[in-house]
């Protein structure tokens, strides 16, 4: 018996380093061994986060909360080429490449379950 080809299936399992990064300093040394709770990073509390996967931007979003858990939400995707789009359904800028919609796998149909 043979699976129908999803489109993913052959890349769910690859391990990636996903990173959201709240802010970013450059400090020496000295100055980060005196750091306190009260240190400041370089970014302000309504900028977005960045989201990288294996230290690429992907998207931005930011920290939400539900009771005692975290969460984050994906407010822009990150194109190829660094640019932003407008969410998910933006197309790509000045590339050939398709949409991201039109590059998902299809939803399964009937005779497929």
């Amino acid at each position: 018996m043979t699976m129908p080809f999803d489109g993913y299936g052959l890349i769910q399992e690859i391990d990636v380093r996903l990173t959201v990064e709240l802010g970013r300093k450059n400090l020496p040394l000295r100055e980060i061994l005196s750091l306190g709770e009260n240190s400041e990073l370089d970014r302000l509390t309504d900028e977005p986060l960045d989201i990288m996967v294996n230290g690429r931007l992907i998207a931005r979003g930011e920290v939400v909360a539900q009771g005692n858990r975290f969460a984050i939400r994906i407010l822009e995707l990150i194109g190829p080429s660094g640019t932003a789009g407008a969410g998910p359904q933006a197309a790509p800028q000045g590339g050939s490449e398709a949409p991201i919609e039109d590059r998902r796998a299809p939803p399964p149909t009937v005779e497929q379950i």
